[in-house]
């Protein structure tokens, strides 16, 4: 006998089958599942938000992923790095404000130099907050001894998104070669959770041939790996990309939306006690983006703290949000709208995974 949807959404383990389900939901149906992930949040970690200060700290990238807007191959792009006084400047921002958790992302290198580097900003930024702050870092594949460095310097957190967790697919929005491979990624999720990282990936939902197949596989996927946090949002293309040729495949924006909130909700019910974003993309698509995404199930958002004059120059996607929104006053209003859907932003707190707690035991 087929269980109804009501049944579905009351159970605490899912098969493919039952993913699958919960993602084909349509009218009605979609609120009914996104409801149930709210309950399941507020039960398992409260309706309590964790602010990352996101500083995007370079654009450079040796990487040439088909998707990505600052993929090394764009040449119309003005590269950057910021400043130590500019990183310190927006960690200092979030200190004094409360934030108590920072990401520091920048384009994929791996050299001695941007070791270095990565290196003396973390020593920086801890000593100046009183090491207060929680940094989660987002930079790329690097070899295991990179990844213990900088955990010993004070990165706590690392998010080494994979995109598709279908190696197919995979090899559609990245060059099939060395420098992209997917086996790479794997290891590197691997070798994050050795160096002791609270360990997040995530994927882009809504790729040109992506179907609700390989989301629900994706979902499992972070199972399997027992991952502690996870970041994703709609494929959003970019004109000056490979796979910007392929836009009239994509599923009309208002369905990469929808499908984005499921698979918050989706991850929600798979695991009740990581960390999920509720993504900047989401903005993109709805001006409501953000507090849907809380409401689907999301309980971090990354307030955007790199400098005003630089993050035209980071732009991973076309039509990119809040570009010129001072820190002060979008943080203000982050504040209000977050309240207003019932939520609780969490100042003072570092807001670590009560997935990754639990396994430490």
């Amino acid at each position: 006998m087929t269980k109804t949807l009501d049944q579905l959404l009351t159970q605490q383990s899912f098969s493919r089958e039952d993913l699958i389900r919960l993602l084909s939901v349509k009218g009605n149906d979609t609120q009914k599942v996104l409801d149930r992930a709210l309950q399941v949040k507020a039960e398992a970690v409260g309706r309590k938000v964790y602010l990352r200060g996101l500083i995007e700290l370079s654009n450079i990238c040796a990487k040439d992923c088909c998707y990505c807007g600052i993929r090394k191959s764009n040449k119309n792009v003005h590269r950057y790095t910021l400043s130590d006084e500019e990183v310190y400047a927006a960690a200092d921002f979030a200190w004094q404000k409360g934030f108590g958790s920072l990401v520091i992302q920048s384009g994929e290198l791996i050299a001695p130099a941007f070791t270095n580097h990565i290196e003396r900003l973390l020593i920086g930024i801890h000593q100046r907050t009183n090491a207060e702050l929680s940094i989660t870092l987002s930079c790329g594949e690097q070899p295991l001894e990179v990844f213990k460095r900088w955990h010993q310097a004070g990165a706590h957190r690392y998010l080494l998104r994979i995109e598709s967790t279908d190696r197919e697919l995979y090899y559609q929005i990245h060059p099939h070669n060395s420098l992209h491979a997917y086996e790479k990624r794997i290891e590197g999720l691997k070798n994050l959770r050795k160096a002791g990282y609270q360990v997040g990936t995530g994927v882009m939902i809504g790729l040109p041939g992506q179907t609700i197949e390989n989301l629900a596989d994706d979902l499992l996927f972070f199972k399997s790996m027992d991952l502690d946090m996870i970041g994703m949002g709609p494929y959003i293309e970019h004109a000056e990309t490979p796979l910007y040729d392929r836009r009239n495949l994509l599923w009309p924006t208002e369905e990469r939306f929808r499908m984005s909130l499921l698979m918050i909700a989706g991850l929600r019910l798979l695991m009740p006690d990581i960390n999920i974003a509720s993504s900047t993309a989401l903005e993109t698509l709805d001006p409501l983006g953000r507090q849907s995404g809380l409401l689907a199930g999301g309980n971090v958002v990354m307030p955007n703290l790199t400098p005003v004059s630089n993050r035209l120059d980071y732009m991973l996607y076309d039509n990119k949000p809040n570009l010129d929104k001072d820190p002060a006053l979008s943080t203000s209003s982050l504040n209000e709208v977050i309240e207003a859907i019932g939520e609780k932003i969490c100042y003072y707190e570092q807001g670590n995974s009560q997935h990754f707690l639990k396994r430490q035991g």
